[in-house]
């Protein structure tokens, strides 16, 4: 056995994932309960029956804003009025909603919930709260110390050929698990920039503030890219030495100015430039918004075998890319971090051929993580009925199987 087979192996004993799970008033789901073990769960059901928002419900046990990156208010749960009419209409919960889970992690238990709580001075305004233990937290990164979970969905399957924000963002993710900080400092760092575009947009010219901003988002931007660089840094070399069996081999690369600047230069100097770069570019606010900075960071996967760029590989290949990536984040996340994340996958088997979608089942079953799969057809996961807990959805309720 290797040393990262073994590494693996000793680390299993540290099983962690979703015991039990509650939604209330969530997406179509008025109450839903569900009781889980750290093994491979496989919900299925016809579409549009709410199998993602499943998916999405453990998602906000994260840092951020879900899978679907979605706002608070429209998570809370919609449905149709009971009436003969064709074109029934919509009404939405007047309460809010709410995710409560039992967490395991190793021999111990934890309690994550999280809901939307209203302002007192103002009801219009929504905003999440969390609770471990029954205790309120002051940030969401905390969540990293209990719980961690990676997800693939249908709608990245176009993460290689549209925008770079979707990029950055999973990228950002990768990097949560490791760098507890990295969620508070992204979310810190856009409070920031949009406070500051909006200052310069509405013509008020007042420099000590405007500088005072810049300042701020200098050392956090320059603190976010090499978070990033390191991140990047790790799954090259995991990957480098410990290339798949069966998913293709990718390389890893920022392309970003400032990011590049750090291979270069001190942080502090990087600083000093970024700090001034803002300042200079100003004036560029009143025609675009297209400031360079570590919010313009493009996040670059190549399919190292073939030399090419994901962008131009078929959308077979981007998938395998994207559950290469997955595998060694989880793989080095476990060793690195002592315990696996939960994974996420919705209709992870679109794409894949019957090789590589049992390849990837086999994975996941022998690094023992719990993954949380959807799909229409449950017939597809038959290598996994032993190891493996089915449920099926229907008319806003779940059935083992």
């Amino acid at each position: 056995m290797d040393n990262l087979a073994l590494n693996l192996e000793l680390n299993h004993s540290i099983k962690s994932g979703v015991m039990r799970l509650t939604l209330t008033n969530f997406r179509n789901y008025p109450f839903l309960k569900i009781n889980a073990q750290l093994c491979p769960i496989i919900i299925t059901g016809e579409n549009g029956t709410g199998k993602t928002n499943i998916l999405e419900a453990i998602s906000f046990l994260t840092p951020g804003k879900g899978l679907r990156g979605a706002r608070l208010a429209d998570v809370k749960r919609i449905c149709p009025i009971a009436n003969e009419s064709e074109y029934a209409p919509t009404e939405i919960a007047l309460n809010t909603w709410a995710v409560s889970s039992t967490i395991a992690r190793g021999e111990e238990e934890f309690d994550i919930g999280t809901a939307v709580e209203k302002s007192i001075k103002d009801s219009s305004y929504e905003r999440r709260i969390v609770k471990i233990d029954d205790t309120k937290i002051s940030s969401q990164s905390e969540l990293g110390k209990y719980f961690s979970a990676i997800w693939l969905t249908p709608q990245m399957d176009r993460l290689f050929r549209g925008g770079s924000q979707p990029r950055r963002s999973f990228l950002d993710r990768l990097v949560y698990a490791f760098d507890l900080e990295h969620a508070k400092r992204t979310a810190n760092f856009e409070h920031l920039y949009k406070e500051w575009f909006q200052l310069i947009k509405s013509g008020i010219k007042d420099n000590h503030w405007l500088a005072s901003l810049e300042e701020n988002m200098a050392s956090l931007g320059v603190a976010i890219a090499a978070a990033r660089r390191e991140q990047i840094a790790k799954l090259n070399t995991f990957i480098e030495h410990e290339p798949d069996d069966i998913f293709p081999s990718v390389r890893l690369e920022l392309d970003g100015l400032i990011e590049k600047m750090l291979n270069e230069k001190p942080a502090l100097e990087v600083e000093d430039f970024y700090k001034n770069s803002l300042k200079d570019q100003r004036k560029n606010v009143l025609y675009n918004d297209n400031i360079d900075g570590i919010n313009r960071t493009d996040f670059k996967v190549f399919y190292r075998k073939k030399h090419m760029p994901a962008e131009l590989c078929s959308t077979g290949e981007q998938k395998s890319l994207l559950v290469s990536i997955i595998l060694a984040q989880a793989k080095s996340q476990t060793l690195h971090q002592g315990f696996a994340p939960v994974l996420l996958l919705d209709e992870v088997v679109a794409h894949l051929d019957d090789i590589k979608r049992e390849a990837l089942l086999e994975k996941i079953r022998d690094l023992n993580l719990q993954a949380w799969i959807t799909s229409t057809n449950p017939e597809l996961f038959q290598s996994l009925k032993n190891d493996a807990l089915f449920f099926e959805v229907k008319n806003n309720q779940i059935v083992q199987k």
